[in-house]
């Protein structure tokens, strides 16, 4: 019997060593009266009395006067006494009259017969918790306001689905909704049918989940159902463990911004035809002048042939040859305009520059003359680029004849070709340096708009700059002008490198064929185009019907077989766009070949043509080498 006093005497020793050794938490007893009857270390650190000094007392010392006038500890008593547990949080008193804030429990003790014979009280110091819940939730109060306050952006909150949790005074000043309208609803409602449905409210928020933000400018639709411009910023919202919970949601009302930038445009699109304008005026000093010079030697040969039948042959050759060189001049300065509008479609091959520009180099010097010498310094194993080589040619000779222009007296023109990359895309550079007078800073700054020309009156259309820029342009490259005054200009032209390979050519010197009695319609509605096309074909040995619009060439059609449609496009009536596509649904099979001068109506890129296009002017050899292509 005395073993196991001993043993219950050893626990009890234990666990009051237990207990008096915690000193985060006031642990002691009171008697069923309320008073103390055991004391901790932990109680003595909290609450500033000794045991000597509070035990026997009463634990309603411990309570705020107003908590002690409310009856708060005898409340406590009973109520733990009644449901097996008090528990609470509140302001208590040290010994220094200081309060704190405290987490206390009460549970009654009772004996093995059930009797109360007093209670456990476990009370913890929480005074910093509740300074720092005090300040979260004071900071927190001060966000909302801050929030609340903000009227020029819509701030509120989504839920992780798109449904709105939160809602400032911005958002009702802007979206025109109050609170209790739009709490709940999916923020949705704000895009235009359109934008829901394309999907682009579920866009924003998988764009913000994957990449951390969405931002975007769009049209939202008000309240009222009408329409504004908003700049809009969709973040994601994490909890502390990384759970997504929703999103942040800004928007910005831009409609007058947006107001102001159209105002901008609309005023620099009246600018801009001011422009045109004054460019026309230029055009009609310039490209007139140029033309009527050139028509001048066409007609003035033309009659002289005329007037002059006894001609000997090698006269009659001269001045046929006169009026093909005029012909191709103008056809070259249209060329340039056409290039320059962009209007005129490249037609891209793969060119090693080097061999290209060395075979024309001997022209070029020709066209020079003997006081100028052409020097060409060009790297080894050149990347190879996919471009329209007639509109090379018309870029280095504008750049060479600008170049020869800027010399009166003569010199030296180089022409380089590197191999170079901008902005990390491979490419080749094509440079064209003069060692003439230079353009002033004033001047540089111009050379590429259309008409403008630093040569004196009567001496530059302002439209070889022009052609380049606009060549370089269309080929997916660049073109840059550098000068210096007295120190000479240089003209460079980067084209992106082609991963193509060149096209093998034959070498036999023969040129394109054409299959004799080939069954040509010819569509024109021009007389003398069509009598001139007719003539081309004949020589080419075909058997050609001619016809004047869309409507004859159906009824031909429906009458008769043919191997070839040969159909200008600009036509009264159906064009021949519209021809070629009837042709395609009665007869697939049925080739049609297109002919064009290439108008702002009639431009049609590349990748995008159904049928072959022959460019105008044409002559015998490009006729031929159109059908056969098409017929072979």
């Amino acid at each position: 019997m005395r073993s196991t006093n001993t043993q219950d005497e050893l626990t009890e020793r234990r666990f009051e060593l237990l207990v008096q050794s915690v000193t985060d938490y006031a642990i002691y007893m009171l008697d069923p009266t309320g008073r103390v009857v055991t004391w901790n270390a932990g109680a003595e650190r909290f609450k500033g009395y000794s045991a000597d000094e509070i035990v026997g007392q009463h634990f309603s010392r411990f309570f705020t006067p107003e908590d002690a006038a409310a009856g708060l500890p005898a409340r406590a008593l009973e109520t733990a006494a009644r449901e097996g547990r008090f528990e609470a949080e509140g302001w208590r008193l040290r010994k220094d009259g200081s309060r704190f804030w405290v987490h206390a429990i009460l549970d009654p003790i009772r004996d093995d017969e059930g009797q109360l014979i007093g209670y456990a009280k476990i009370t913890r110091d929480v005074t910093e918790k509740r300074r720092l819940e005090q300040a979260r939730y004071e900071s927190e109060l001060q966000f909302r306001m801050l929030v609340q306050g903000v009227r020029d952006y819509a701030i509120y909150m989504l839920d992780p689905t798109g449904k709105i949790t939160s809602w400032n005074s911005g958002a009702q000043a802007i979206k025109g909704y109050e609170e209790r309208e739009i709490i709940g609803q999916h923020f949705s409602r704000f895009y235009t049918d359109a934008d829901r449905k394309g999907g682009v409210p579920a866009t924003a928020l998988a764009t913000a989940l994957r990449e951390g933000k969405f931002e975007a400018e769009a049209q939202r639709v008000r309240k009222d159902g009408s329409l504004f411009w908003a700049h809009v910023l969709i973040d994601p919202i994490y909890d502390e463990t990384g759970k997504h919970v929703g999103f942040a949601k800004i928007t910005r009302d831009i409609s007058e911004r947006k107001h102001a930038e159209e105002e901008l445009r609309n005023t620099q699109e009246a600018l801009l035809q001011s422009q045109k304008l004054q460019a026309l005026g230029e055009l009609a000093g310039g490209i007139a002048h140029d033309f009527n010079n050139l028509l001048t030697v066409i007609r003035g040969s033309a009659d002289f042939l005329l007037r002059q039948p006894d001609l000997t042959l090698d006269k009659q050759k001269r001045y046929l040859h006169v009026m093909l060189e005029t012909s191709e001049r103008a056809a070259s300065l249209t060329s340039q305009l056409l290039a320059f509008a962009r209007r005129q479609p490249l037609e891209p091959e793969v060119l090693d520059l080097s061999v290209r520009l060395d075979a024309i180099s001997e022209m070029l010097q020709r066209t020079l003359g003997s006081r100028y010498e052409l020097a060409l310094d060009f790297m080894p194993e050149l990347w190879l680029v996919e471009i329209d080589p007639t509109g090379l040619e018309a870029a280095l000779l504008n750049a060479i004849l600008n170049a020869r222009d800027a010399m009166a007296d003569g010199g030296r023109i180089d022409i380089a070709l590197r191999n170079s990359k901008r902005d990390g895309v491979e490419g080749v550079s094509l440079t064209v340096t003069d060692h003439g007078e230079g353009i002033p800073k004033d001047k540089l700054e111009r050379v590429f708009e259309p008409f403008f020309t630093t040569k004196p009156t009567g001496k530059g259309t302002g439209l070889g700059l022009p052609q380049i820029h606009g060549f370089a342009l269309q080929s997916g490259g660049t073109a840059e002008i550098r000068s210096e005054v007295g120190r000479g200009t240089t003209v460079e032209i980067w084209l992106p490198r082609t991963n193509k390979r060149l096209e093998a050519r034959a070498t036999d010197g023969s040129g394109p064929k054409v299959k004799p009695g080939l069954r040509v319609l010819l569509v024109e509605d021009s007389e003398h185009v069509r009598y001139f096309a007719h003539q081309l074909l004949t020589d080419l040995g075909c058997e050609v019907t001619e016809t004047a619009d869309a409507d004859q060439a159906l009824s031909k059609l429906a009458q008769q077989d043919f191997d070839v449609v040969f159909s200008d496009i600009v036509m009264p009536g159906k064009t021949g766009l519209e021809l070629a596509e009837l042709v395609r649904s009665i007869r697939p099979d049925l080739p049609v070949l297109l002919a064009s001068g290439y108008s702002s109506k009639q431009f049609i890129p590349l990748d995008q043509r159904r049928f072959p296009i022959l460019r105008k002017p044409y002559d015998y050899e490009a006729l031929a080498s159109a059908i056969s292509q098409l017929t072979d």
